[in-house]
């Protein structure tokens, strides 16, 4: 980024200010082949502006385009190709790495306002499927990412404990349930509980009535229905935090549905003195016919309430309470309707902050497929998988480095970042098809193969004797095989930067993949180790990878063990 940024001020000053820096930064790309230079910069759109032909505005600039960093310009019919000098910008980004550490690539755009992100959310009493891992792992991510970009994350689990399934969960337990399985097993008992209940319900309707009865009397605060309720949530959330812990996932609120039951009237009666609710099909709404969106029912027929009157509600809480400049939710891509609703009413109501909330949507978890059902017990346990993964990593340690000290605290960190890489490395709007063996593949672009090549340049460092605390300010007769590696380096607060205005994780897991890539191949060309004139200067870049490696894989949520 600020090579990119210097060139577009060096156009900035030949155009004659006629265009802005911030524009031209925009229109500049960076080559597919290296050998077309480092930096490119296309004249199309100057054509109106210098009313000439884009190949003779380019000529033109070549001539002013000067700067002790910039070693070649070459121009390519329309487009203006520059060549960096190796030696400066080599030595300048590796100081730069040794002397910024793992505060390398933050940028200071948030000026530590805060940022509240709705992540995870799983439902009480149900189990922590493979499902719930894009939410957690994407929101995760993205708090690290507004953190490193200057902002103050908030965390906020926002629970599913509260509803009608509640109602039906209470009924089953009533007819079918046992305490001591229930205590045994908790979340396993009352998924076979809520799965008997649909399957009863099929041919006995009578059922749901009874479901609804319960519900109805946990709104009315039953004493029956509450401990149980209170039970169900509180077995939940321990099973949770133990699969939390395993993915070092942390939250700054579990403020879920039911903590907002008493926050709801006081929407509904803003509404009604701003004039928006309607009634429709005896229900009440908000109309969004201008905004072209179907109603927002705020109270159903019978009084209820609902997630658009709950989520309306969250919302100013959090206004009030954290006085949010950018409001988050990770939630799936289904929920886009709601979302816009949401936004739609809060506008309506004369909120203008309605416009700093962004819903993330993201893609499903399939399998065979299909998308997993909870009511039907088609689910993958994301525990399983995890601690499947987590034995795969230990068996792979067991037999490729027996001898490693902490072979289980590896094994955990590899097994674990195998599952959420896997996630994160793909653009969150896609479907992921559930593959245990895809998942946990240790070759390819995948979390082990970066954490396996920062182990490898941690164990290059440890050969070297390399010490920062000795390190001298960087040189070298020659950066031409270290070039590729050094660019790469360059690139990591632009992928920051993508990962932010994106909202996209991914940018970050194919940077790390592709600077692996890059070290990998170095790795294999060169003689790290020779003792000769290039010998420090080498083991400073592979100093500034492994700050770089770690920082990626941190900014995912992943850890990075120094052996494996």
């Amino acid at each position: 980024m600020k090579y990119k940024q210097e060139f577009a001020k060096i156009l900035y000053e030949a155009l004659d200010h006629e265009i802005q820096v911030k524009e031209l930064e925009v229109l500049i790309e960076k080559p597919k082949n290296q050998q077309h230079g480092d930096l490119a910069f296309p004249c199309f759109s100057l054509a109106k502006v210098k009313r000439k032909s884009p190949t003779i505005i380019a000529q033109e600039l070549r001539e002013k385009i000067q700067s002790p960093t910039i070693e070649k310009v070459e121009v390519v019919g329309a487009y203006i190709n520059i060549f960096l000098n190796k030696k400066i910008v080599s030595e300048d980004t590796v100081d730069t790495i040794i002397q910024q550490q793992e505060k390398y690539g933050a940028l200071d755009i948030g000026h530590n306002r805060p940022v509240t992100i709705d992540l995870s959310s799983p439902n009480i009493a149900k189990p922590f499927s493979m499902g719930h891992l894009r939410s957690t792992v994407i929101g995760n991510s993205l708090a690290f990412i507004v953190e490193k970009c200057g902002y103050k994350p908030i965390r906020i689990n926002h629970i599913g404990d509260w509803g009608t399934q509640f109602g039906k969960l209470i009924t089953a337990y009533k007819l079918w349930g046992e305490a001591e399985k229930v205590k045994l097993n908790p979340i396993k008992e009352l998924l076979t509980l809520y799965v008997k209940f649909h399957d009863e319900a099929e041919s006995d309707p009578s059922l749901v009535e009874q479901g609804r009865n319960w519900f109805k009397k946990l709104e009315e605060g039953d004493e029956e229905a509450t401990s149980l309720w209170q039970w169900f949530r509180d077995e939940s959330l321990k099973e949770f935090s133990r699969i939390y812990e395993l993915m070092n996932v942390q939250f700054d609120s579990f403020a879920g549905e039911a903590f907002y039951n008493d926050k709801m009237d006081r929407i509904v009666k803003l509404l009604e003195e701003k004039q928006l609710l309607v009634e429709s099909d005896q229900a009440q709404v908000v109309e969004l016919i201008d905004e072209e969106l179907p109603p927002c029912l705020i109270k159903k027929s019978d009084g209820a309430t609902l997630y658009a009157t709950r989520d309306l509600a969250a919302a100013l809480y959090r206004k009030k309470n954290y006085d949010f400049n950018l409001s988050l939710y990770v939630v799936g891509n289904e929920q886009s309707l709601h979302f816009k609703q949401l936004m739609a009413v809060l506008e309506k109501m004369g909120y203008s902050w309605a416009s700093k909330m962004v819903h993330i949507p993201f893609g499903m978890m399939l399998k065979d497929g299909k998308k997993m059902s909870t009511r039907k017990g088609k689910v993958v346990l994301l525990e399983e998988v995890l601690n499947e993964s987590i034995a795969m990593a230990r068996h792979n340690i067991e037999e490729k480095n027996p001898n490693l000290t902490n072979k289980d605290t590896v094994a955990k960190q590899v097994g674990v970042g195998a599952v959420m890489f896997h996630d994160l490395k793909n653009f969150r709007m896609n479907d992921i098809e559930f593959s245990l063996e895809e998942m946990l593949r240790f070759e390819g672009e995948t979390g082990p193969y970066v954490q396996y090549t920062y182990a490898r340049a941690c164990s290059i460092l440890r050969k070297g004797n390399w010490e920062i605390a000795k390190a001298v300010p960087v040189s070298s007769p020659s950066w031409e095989k270290e070039w590729k590696v050094v660019s790469l380096l360059t690139e990591f607060t632009g992928s920051i930067k993508r990962a932010y205005e994106q909202f996209d994780p991914s940018q970050i897991a194919k940077y790390i993949v592709d600077l692996a890539q890059a070290f990998n191949k170095y790795y294999g060309d060169v003689k790290i180790l020779e003792d000769n004139a290039e010998q420090q200067a080498r083991l400073a870049l592979v100093y500034s990878v492994t700050i770089v490696l770690k920082e990626g894989l941190r900014l995912l949520g992943i850890e990075a063990p120094e052996e494996m």
